[in-house]
């Protein structure tokens, strides 16, 4: 990533921003992004200037880098979801000091309108880490919490299989489904550290390291009496694999396919397919912006296991604006722990 070397001083009246530059070909390199100094915004009637505490990338950043509708535009500012302080308000609903929720994050300050584009004011929930905003209270838990509770609807007793199941979806599916009552919980994930992390720290029954051997002769083993649910992140081998176990009437949330997010971005169709009509399964995406209206809902579930510690946040924090392309390249290889995300300031 290179630097707007307009000038390096840091200033009160200094913002920084990270644009993207260039459309990345294949896996994205650091050249592909600018980190630019800008004065400081000025917030105008209705808005706020917020100064950004916490940054979140994320897997969905990758597919609009390359442009087309509803991508990223070169050289502008990248967006994404950021908690943040109100340093000074135009808008009737947000007063100084006040935190706030928004989307306009690879930034240190962003002007933002209570209401708009998802900007909400965060409630105060004391014993609750900030960074559980923007994981398992923020889009990562949604994602999990509709993908359990409304695509597949778990039932408890039930046994489910989530892939990439260490990183913030993956997690936050793990937590939810244990509090949900699932019998069993199969993770996959990429290293042996990252199983024995499952196994030993997140309460996973089994997990397996995707890289030593077929998806579904692994997952068998794991769960030789079958599934019930599969919470799919990954695509391709899983999901072939996820369908040779999940049991009659089993049903699929496919929240994403991280196996094509820098290549091909129609993953090839399982060679079982038809398994989806043998066993009367069911398989239906899951885009969290359809599921805004189960955020109240979500804190009044999680907040009192986050109290007791029952339940973590599970992130992975990188310090500084100046590192936000790093973390982002590193949660696309998979080096997180839960939710990537960037801490600004103190």
């Amino acid at each position: 990533m290179t630097t707007n070397t307009a000038s390096t001083a840091s200033t009160a009246n200094t913002a920084y921003a990270v644009h993207q530059i260039a459309r990345p070909a294949g896996f994205p390199d650091a050249s592909d992004f600018a980190l630019v100094r800008t004065p400081l915004p000025e917030p105008g009637p209705g808005t706020a200037l917020v100064e950004n505490l916490l940054l979140s990338v994320d897997p969905y950043h990758r597919g609009m880098m390359d442009g087309g509708e509803g991508g990223f535009e070169l050289n502008t500012p990248l967006e994404g979801r950021s908690v943040g302080r109100v340093l000074a308000s135009r808008d009737p609903g947000l007063r100084e000091g006040d935190l706030v929720f928004h989307r306009e994050g690879w930034r240190t300050h962003a002007l933002v309108t209570l209401g708009a584009d998802g900007a909400r004011k965060l409630r105060g929930y004391p014993g609750v880490p900030l960074e559980a905003h923007l994981s398992i209270l923020g889009g990562t838990g949604l994602t999990a919490y509709a993908a359990l509770t409304r695509t597949a609807a778990l039932r408890a007793g039930e046994d489910l299989f989530v892939s990439a199941a260490a990183g913030g979806v993956g997690t936050a599916t793990g937590h939810i489904a244990r509090l949900l009552g699932a019998r069993r919980i199969i993770g996959s994930a990429g290293s042996a550290a990252k199983v024995r992390h499952l196994t030993e720290r997140l309460g996973f029954d089994a997990a397996f390291d995707y890289h030593d051997g077929p998806v579904g002769e692994q997952l068998a083993k794991a769960a030789p009496e079958g599934i019930d649910v599969y919470v799919d992140n990954v695509g391709g081998d899983h999901l072939e694999g996820a369908l040779g176990s999940l049991r009659e009437y089993g049903r699929i949330a496919w929240v994403g396919a991280i196996s094509t997010y820098n290549g091909d971005r129609s993953p090839a169709a399982p060679r079982n397919l038809f398994e989806v009509v043998h066993k009367s399964l069911r398989l239906e995406g899951v885009l969290v912006r359809n599921h805004t209206n189960l955020q109240e809902e979500l804190e009044e579930f999680l907040v009192p296991h986050l109290r007791s510690g029952r339940v973590g946040t599970d992130t992975t924090v990188v310090q500084g604006i100046d590192r936000t392309v790093e973390a982002f390249l590193g949660m696309l290889r998979g080096e997180n722990l839960g939710k990537m995300l960037v801490r600004l300031g103190d």
